[in-house]
């Protein structure tokens, strides 16, 4: 549907990625006159330029890393090799198919579809040029304007040698090596890539620990595995610089450098809340960038709603989708209400990272006498059939009343396998909740199951804890 001059619309949505699309589908559901508008392209960095490449990418390597092991099958396959040019001519025809479908069910649900770069001119006016030039008025407003990678003086991107999570999505043929900037999900992600196609990879990360944010027993199970992989990890280091030689030169805080052909910093992101126009809405960004909104995704301006990583500290396309539910439902008078307590986050590493909820030092740190059922997939049937004994499922436990306070499992299919435990989680079930579902046998899920049952000290699958004297 095409925009007039100047129209008038129910609901105006600020940007088309995976916050925006959704609060614009669910506010024409409720029967509203949608406006959706993008600058760039619909799907917004997750479809274009983050989650559904890299993860295109990623699904490539896994299966040369399972012909690379065929041979522990009983399988001959001989020289194996691969063309990096083609994966990404198939990660660019994946979003493109991707990319059009969501214009299509953005149509089928007779959203009007703006082209242009939106700037508030009142808390109910919205100039968008571009591709269009027109005035939107509308009665409600839900900004999802995302974020892109943070531009840093010390690491002058060039995007030949030195890159960002963008720019290196965009390589035709590999480097031979890599230093990545940030031991962080980014990071992790593109190590574990690189290194499965052959590049030789380092990672620089600041704090104490890759993955600082997430439990201890998950950074030290990928900090194994990446080990054996031969990738190189240094912690606790500070860079102090990247230039340009013939190939990179990355400068560490203590004067010593390391060398490689080509740089990935990924230490950070830069809000888009900057030259849209706020003032005019009469909304203040805190000092990070990030507008202040309530459980209902409203800021302090009545009408005007923000979602996604503008709006919260889970930077996550799934957290930006619910929220966009919940603000077009409160935009359209159905009352809901955001809750972050039961937030499935995802590394798509080898071996994989799934997490929700509580880990066992925040618990703790919580004031929960909380334990932990941790098991091990070494004694699990389908991951010896399956080739696949790295990694654990975890459970953490509130051991006065038995309610799941947190998950956490690496390993092989560890992202489809966290979805048990976020409805765990989110309906705040007990741990014999688990314990009394019948799980499949054999499947990876059973995990859960065993680990829920050593966490009652009943272990089925596991060696019981000797019994004190």
């Amino acid at each position: 549907m095409a925009a007039s001059k100047q129209s008038r619309f129910d609901v105006a949505v600020l940007g088309g990625g995976p916050g925006g699309y959704p609060a614009a589908i669910r506010a024409a559901q409720n029967g509203k006159k949608v406006a959706l508008i993008e600058a760039k392209q619909v799907g917004g960095t997750c479809l274009n330029r983050g989650c559904i490449p890299s993860k295109t990418l990623i699904a490539g390597a896994e299966v040369l890393h399972k012909i690379q092991e065929a041979d522990q099958f009983g399988i001959s396959v001989g020289k194996v090799s691969f063309d990096y040019a083609k994966m990404v001519d198939r990660k660019e025809d994946v979003v493109d198919k991707i990319r059009k479908s969501l214009s299509g069910l953005i149509a089928a649900n007779q959203i009007t579809l703006i082209k242009g770069f939106g700037k508030f001119t009142s808390p109910r006016t919205i100039k968008v040029q571009g591709e269009d030039n027109v005035e939107i008025y509308a009665d409600k407003i839900i900004i999802a304007t995302g974020s892109e990678p943070r531009n840093i003086a010390a690491f002058p991107f060039d995007y030949k040698k030195i890159h960002d999570s963008t720019s290196i999505l965009e390589l035709r043929t590999l480097p031979k090596s890599l230093v990545i900037v940030g031991g962080g999900v980014i990071g992790c992600e593109f190590a574990s890539l690189f290194s499965t196609l052959g590049v030789k990879v380092s990672v620089l990360e600041m704090l104490a620990r890759i993955l600082p944010m997430e439990a201890e027993v998950v950074s030290k199970e990928l900090s194994k595995a990446f080990t054996k992989k031969g990738i190189h990890i240094e912690t606790g280091v500070k860079v102090e610089g990247i230039e340009v030689t013939s190939g990179v030169k990355v400068t560490l805080g203590d004067g010593k450098y390391i060398e490689a052909e080509s740089a990935l910093v990924a230490v950070g992101r830069s809000l888009n809340t900057h030259n849209i126009g706020l003032e005019k809405a009469g909304i203040s960004p805190l000092a990070n960038g990030m507008l202040e909104v309530d459980t209902s995704m409203q800021t302090k301006v009545s009408g005007i709603f923000a979602v996604g990583d503008i709006s919260s500290k889970w930077w996550l396309a799934h957290v930006a989708t619910h929220q966009g539910i919940v603000a077009a439902d409160n935009a359209t008078s159905k009352l809901a209400t955001m809750h972050y307590n039961a937030i499935p986050s995802v590394i798509f590493t080898t071996p994989e990272i799934a997490t929700v909820g509580l880990s066992l030092e925040a618990a703790l740190e919580k004031g929960y006498k909380a334990k932990v059922g941790h098991f091990p997939f070494q004694a699990l049937g389908k991951s010896q059939a399956a080739l696949e004994v790295d990694g654990f499922s975890q459970i953490v436990i509130d051991q006065t009343t038995g309610q799941v306070l947190g998950a956490q499992v690496v390993g092989k299919e560890a992202a489809t396998l966290i979805a048990e435990m976020a409805i765990v989680i989110a309906n705040e079930l007990t741990v014999e909740c688990i314990t009394e579902t019948i799980h499949a046998h054999p499947t990876i899920s059973e995990s859960w199951m065993e680990s829920a049952f050593i966490g009652e000290n009943l272990p089925l699958h596991w060696p019981p804890k000797p019994k004190a004297k």
